[in-house]
């Protein structure tokens, strides 16, 4: 996911990102890296590795609701479980290093400044992690540029979390599920194990480690692409209509808040009053400009499927 400056922003559950503006950064001794940049760069890789150490965490207890150091142990699982941790633990850095890979390269390609990702643990086992998040300045970007660069995170990270997915599902053992699947993951378990379907958005399978990994970046997927705010929907809905994408980001809030007070799902509250401090209306870009282009339109429009396809209202079946 990619914010702009002016935000306070995942995902769902994965992420909502605290903006960040690159700063200027003189170089006043040639060859010598500026002191701010090495902090930088040491809390990225900071981040990066404790996202490692609670993904394979996570893996390892089973993706259970734990929290390191409270009630998780991991160290005794690590024989039997090392391997499944560490595989979701690869699977899963994959993922949501794809999703942020396309939106730094794409902003890379347009010349808009952009940090690397901040990945996002937490302690809390189900997955070990809310995401990850690159800063970017928005307010130098065209529309254009802003749908580029918005749209090159969630099909990077679908790429990859697709076949996890499905060699997931492909392999998996019969048993219990717990997580819901969304409607994309429906399809891909009555193609790949139709035996293994079960009612509705259950499984009859034993949920592992690439499934887990495949799973995490359809729910940040789905969620990232809510057409509202500064969400990578967001930036596509204002790349395509405009100062008019304003009526759809307010329409899907409020649709959310409701859905939230008639279904009783109150585990999305924080993501709406998230998403409201945020602002829910999109800001201007440098250069409003005239149509992005038909093949960018019609991807654009396509791309509007994708919280349909992904987003998983109840993502745990605990009933």
């Amino acid at each position: 996911m990619s914010v702009p400056p002016s935000s306070v922003e995942s995902v769902s559950p994965p992420a909502v990102p605290v903006a960040f503006r690159p700063s200027p950064i003189p170089y006043p001794i040639p060859g010598r890296t500026p002191p701010v940049v090495v902090r930088r760069r040491f809390v990225h890789a900071a981040l990066y590795l404790l996202t490692a150490a609670t993904t394979f965490a996570a893996g390892v207890v089973g993706w259970e609701p734990r929290i390191i150091g409270l009630d998780a142990d991991v160290a005794a699982g690590l024989a039997a479980h090392g391997m499944r941790g560490l595989v979701y633990m690869v699977a899963v850095l994959a993922v949501l290093s794809a999703h942020e890979a396309g939106h730094f390269i794409a902003a890379g390609i347009h010349g808009i400044p952009a940090t690397l990702p901040f990945f996002l643990p937490v302690p809390v086992l189900l997955t070990g992690t809310l995401g990850a998040v690159i800063g970017m300045d928005g307010s130098r970007a065209t529309r254009r540029e802003l749908f580029d660069i918005a749209i090159a995170g969630p099909l990077a990270g679908l790429v990859v979390a697709l076949p996890l997915v499905w060699v997931g599902l492909a392999t998996a053992e019969p048993g219990e599920c717990l997580f819901s699947l969304p409607l994309v993951g429906q399809w891909i378990v009555a193609a790949a194990r139709p035996e293994l379907a079960g009612s509705g958005a259950s499984g009859a399978f034993a949920p592992n480690a690439l499934f887990m990994a495949g799973w995490v970046g359809l729910l940040v997927t789905g969620l990232n692409m809510m057409p509202m705010s500064q969400l990578d929907g967001g930036h596509v809905v204002y790349a395509l209509f405009g100062e008019r994408s304003k009526w759809i980001a307010r329409g899907v809030l409020l649709a959310s808040m409701a859905a939230i007070i008639l279904t009783g799902r109150t585990n999305w509250t924080l993501m709406i009053v998230l998403v409201t401090m945020l602002g829910v209306d999109h800001p201007p870009a440098r250069d409003e400009g005239g149509p992005i282009g038909a093949w960018r339109t019609a991807l654009g429009l396509l791309s509007l499927a994708i919280p349909l396809l992904t987003f998983m209202p109840e993502p745990l079946l605990l009933d």
